[in-house]
């Protein structure tokens, strides 16, 4: 039997790495789908070496070099040199799969190690590939900061301290963003019920509620639902208008009326809804 006949995920220990954990994992879903990848490539690079065999068997590429270097264009664009032999001359080329190399790949398809030095007193093997995955929500959180919401970059200015300041400044808004998308999932896309791993290497689950969410584009009462950053755009279209009246001296700010989502989502934070945004 192999590792992971009759299990998904296993610690191991290795001299290289001693005071380590070392967390085996397969993913089967991992597996399939590399598979599946790296047969296309095959397939698609196969076909295009042939070309370049008929034009060589044609006569119409020839020389050494020429050859090798349109199998070299070929073979950089997909990457899988490694898996096939090649034989080239002034006057012929020939190729073939290297099976044992691709053998020895497929049998690592889905396979990866998690290191941590963390004591299994505090985190088991199951909740080290679920820290591990948690990492999503830490790029996710990096790509907000940085592009999607808040645009940290570019940063111009000259003082340590300031720049400090800068990105404690995004750093407290990206956690606010954090609360808002908990307290505004209703009015998203977001799974308000996301299941329970039983196993953590296998892919994650959305709820039926998220599924049909997602397959209606509404939610429950019907209301039409947003992504995240959509929501925040129907927000931005609420308006403050400051009505002057003729004659007068008088100017009184007044909010335009707002929609039954905007309404909602000030309702969803407990907040009413500012006249300014100071």
């Amino acid at each position: 039997m192999s590792l992971f006949d009759t299990q998904d995920l296993a610690e191991i220990a290795h001299p290289d790495y001693p005071g380590e954990r070392l967390i085996a994992c397969r993913n089967p879903a991992l597996a399939t789908e590399r598979a599946r990848k790296r047969n296309e490539l095959l397939q698609t690079t196969e076909a295009d070496l042939a070309a370049i065999a008929e034009r060589v068997a044609r006569g119409t590429l020839t020389g050494a070099g020429k050859i090798g270097e349109a199998v070299g264009k070929v073979i950089a664009k997909r990457k899988v040199g490694k898996h096939f032999r090649r034989d080239i001359t002034d006057t012929t080329f020939t190729f073939e799969r290297n099976q044992a190399a691709i053998d020895a790949e497929a049998a690592l398809d889905g396979i990866y190690v998690l290191r941590t030095s963390t004591p299994a007193d505090e985190l088991d093997p199951a909740a080290v590939v679920n820290s591990y995955k948690n990492l999503a929500h830490v790029e996710r959180d990096f790509r907000s900061i940085k592009t999607d919401d808040l645009d940290l970059r570019p940063i111009h200015h000259r003082l340590d301290e300031r720049v400090k300041a800068h990105v404690l400044i995004c750093l407290l808004a990206c956690y606010l963003i954090w609360h808002l998308r908990q307290a505004w999932a209703p009015l998203t896309f977001t799974d308000e019920h996301p299941p329970t791993r039983d196993n953590p290497v296998a892919p994650a689950q959305r709820s039926p509620q998220a599924h049909t969410k997602a397959a209606t584009q509404h939610d429950t009462d019907n209301n039409p639902l947003r992504s995240f950053r959509g929501l925040l755009d129907h927000l931005a279209t609420l308006t403050r208008n400051d009505i002057h009246y003729h004659g007068t001296n008088t100017t009184v700010p007044t909010l335009a009326e707002p929609t039954p989502d905007q309404r909602r989502a000030f309702d969803l934070i407990n907040s009413p809804i500012p006249l300014t945004a100071a």
